[in-house]
């Protein structure tokens, strides 16, 4: 697949002071020398800043780390990870469309997708605040069908409950992800079968669903206060 820049670009990027502050932190993870081994983390602050990557940020995150702007472009366009064109600016929707969750209702899951937000994926909707693509396998198998919506997952959804979530999304309400059946985890529907002895009392949430609880707003852009820069590497 040809992945290009998108046509329209910004005229600049700047990382915000504390995504800067990250982004210098994680170059000291590697020897004197060996700061372009920083250029996945690099980019992908960036593109959780502003959403997607331009060409400025590109550029931005090469100069950083003494790269040639040619070598980051190779790396941006390798991995489809790298959105290269404006993303929702509410939520960019991945849809998982693997084999557990094609054949949970995946199909269904696409069909909200192209008639809330765009016929075609990577394409915003009309008043901008979403977008979509199918992906490969988000490594939830047991709770498909299940989309990634900014850095959480929504799992065992129906397309009636996605659609009620993209609703939630457009009037400024996050709802709460993880499985969207009442399941806690990935837990039997019915309930645990083996390692039903649970030492202490259990939390209301999973841990991943108490983080994103906690941080309070998961689908916004990630500016680096969100938590404490954390360098144990430097002792």
């Amino acid at each position: 697949m040809l992945r290009r820049l998108h046509p329209e670009q910004p005229e600049s990027f700047a990382f915000t002071p504390a995504n800067q502050a990250w982004a210098e932190a994680q170059m000291t993870k590697y020897p004197e020398g060996r700061q372009a081994s920083a250029v996945i983390p690099l980019l992908w602050r960036a593109q959780e800043q502003e959403g997607w990557l331009s060409r400025p940020a590109i550029e931005h995150v090469a100069d950083m780390l003494g790269m040639a702007h040619i070598r980051v472009l190779e790396v941006a366009t390798f991995y489809f990870m790298f959105q290269l064109a404006p993303v929702g600016s509410v939520a960019h929707v991945q849809v998982c469309g693997t084999t557990s969750c094609l054949i949970c209702g995946a199909e269904d899951l696409i069909g909200v997708c192209r008639d809330k937000i765009a016929e075609q994926p990577f394409t915003l909707s009309a008043d901008g605040k979403f977008s979509w693509e199918e992906v490969e396998c988000l490594g939830a198998c047991s709770n498909a069908p299940m989309v990634q919506i900014g850095k959480d997952f929504y799992e065992d959804l129906s397309a009636e409950r996605l659609g009620w979530i993209l609703d939630e999304l457009a009037a400024g309400r996050v709802p709460k992800p993880g499985p969207q059946n009442g399941r806690f985890s990935s837990e039997p529907l019915g309930g645990p079968t083996s390692l039903t002895d649970v030492p202490g009392p259990r939390t209301e949430h999973n841990a991943s669903v108490d983080l994103a609880v906690r941080l309070g707003d998961t689908v916004k852009r990630i500016d680096g206060t969100e938590v404490p820069l954390l360098t144990p590497w430097r002792g």
